[in-house]
């Protein structure tokens, strides 16, 4: 028998997943947790990321200054504090969920 989404979610531990939204800052908490869509919604966001910053730095991309690569960074930082939030809030609501049924 397969688990459902809300029992693997429930089994799965909130530090983990936050832990592996916050180190690598590309969704793989998404990957442990297996939620699928939050994981290509947080890739897609992180490559249009990337793109943006190769776009507006124009023909001398290669020699971006201090700040264009603070910003860049600052962007990938925020976007893993977000979903690791996200990440670790879900897998706790699922399992105080699965603990009062």
């Amino acid at each position: 028998m397969t688990p459902s989404k809300q029992e693997i979610l429930a089994a799965s531990s909130s530090w983990v997943a936050v832990v592996l939204n916050v180190v690598p800052g590309l969704g793989t908490g998404y990957l442990y947790q297996r939620r699928w869509r939050a994981y290509w919604i947080t890739s897609g966001l992180a490559t249009s990321w990337f793109v943006a910053g190769a776009l507006l730095g124009g023909p001398e991309a290669g020699d971006l200054s201090q700040r264009d690569q603070l910003i860049g960074l600052a962007g990938l930082v925020v976007l893993a504090a977000i979903t690791a939030t996200e990440a670790g809030l879900s897998a706790r609501r699922a399992s105080l969920g699965a603990k009062q049924v």
